[in-house]
């Protein structure tokens, strides 16, 4: 069989990225398609309703305040529209009074970034004011327009404000979802390391050592996702009675995290025992399997929105046999089981047991 060329792992990577493309993509389209709307409906507003020619800024404040994620919706929404309100009534006030030109744009730029400071403006809300003076100054002056753009960001802004509180429910499943695909990756590494105390096979020990360093950007996802489930609750009066599951899923980052710490450690222990053929007891690599076992388990507790209450016996089971294991004769197999051991602590705080509580749940290791 032809071992793959440069050309064929490019076009892997290329296939591979156009999915995760396709994937983001299909991941936002909840927040472009409330974007899109809320740009019509600002322009409906401002056009229609209040009767004004061409109410360029209405969508234009819409879109910039709502954006794509949903981090901080309600202080992004406030902060832009006040860039974007403070830009355009300077720009406008003063290109009434002296007109166009690159000294008008200078003291137009400095006016408007100023006025935000003294708002007390964030960085955002100080940005918006000098990019939308900039616009109002150079693109479209429009002297006889004074006050009627700066009421059309108003505008954007408002829409944008009632379209945040319109959130789908999939942000608030999104912590779930990406927890149980870190606790399966954690499952995963586990089997394969039980297979490498199994047979010793340092090459496959040191691939997997490989394949456990790159774990890293999935606690990133999981943050974001829970950040994101709680901006979600806290912007949205529809979402108000999720608050409490959302908030148990972000305390669960944490001891995920350190589980997936765990396990790396494990698998650099079990790559160095391979790399030097030293003996791992067969039991260890039992149990290796048996907690990945309960792992999966509690990944699919979370997959189906339940907390993983229902995996406890498993890894209660996993925990008791840790402590009926015999002794290695290797310090870095001890290593192995002290971290087999701690992956059940931390998993045990996923089905809901206190710090405490999951401590004291597993027997002395054994002597």
């Amino acid at each position: 069989m032809r071992e793959p060329g440069p050309v064929d792992r490019m076009r892997a990577r290329g296939r591979t990225s156009v999915r995760a493309r396709v994937a983001r993509l299909s991941s936002k389209r909840w927040q472009i398609g409330q974007c899109a709307v809320a740009a019509g409906v600002a322009w409906f507003v401002a056009s229609d309703l209040l009767g004004h020619p061409t109410p360029f800024f209405a969508p234009v404040a819409a879109v910039l305040s709502l954006g794509t994620s949903y981090g901080q919706r309600l202080q992004r929404v406030g902060e832009v529209a006040v860039g974007v309100a403070v830009g355009v009534l300077i720009s406008d006030l003063l290109t009434l009074q002296i007109g166009t030109g690159a000294w008008q744009l200078v003291l137009v730029v400095t006016l408007a970034m100023s006025t935000a400071f003294l708002l007390d403006g964030g960085q955002v809300v100080v940005t918006q004011a000098a990019v939308q003076s900039i616009v109002v100054a150079t693109l479209i002056p429009d002297p006889g327009a004074a006050l009627v753009r700066w009421t059309d960001a108003l505008v954007g802004g408002a829409v944008a404000l009632v379209a945040a509180t319109a959130v789908p429910s999939a942000p608030l499943r999104k912590p779930r979802e990406q927890a149980a695909v870190l606790i399966r990756r954690i499952a995963g590494l586990l089997r394969a390391a039980s297979e490498v105390m199994t047979d010793g096979a340092s090459e496959r020990g040191i691939a997997l050592l490989a394949d456990a360093r790159q774990t890293d950007q999935m606690i990133r996802e999981l943050q974001a996702a829970a950040d994101e489930g709680m901006s979600v609750v806290a912007s949205s009066p529809f979402r108000v009675r999720h608050r409490g599951d959302v908030r148990r899923m972000a305390e669960v980052v944490e001891p995920l995290d350190r589980a997936l710490r765990s396990t790396r450690v494990l698998v650099r222990q079990v790559a160095v025992l391979a790399y030097h053929r030293r003996p791992v007891p067969s039991s260890y690599a039992l149990l290796a399997l048996d907690l990945a076992d309960a792992a999966d388990a509690v990944a699919g507790e979370l997959e189906v929105d339940r907390m993983a209450i229902a995996a406890r016996p498993a890894l209660l089971a996993v925990g008791d046999a840790s402590g009926r294991v015999e002794r290695a004769d290797e310090m870095n197999a001890e290593v192995v089981l002290v971290q087999l051991r701690s992956v059940v602590v931390d998993l045990l705080l996923i089905t809901g047991m206190d710090q405490m509580e999951s401590t004291n749940a597993l027997p002395p290791p054994p002597r």
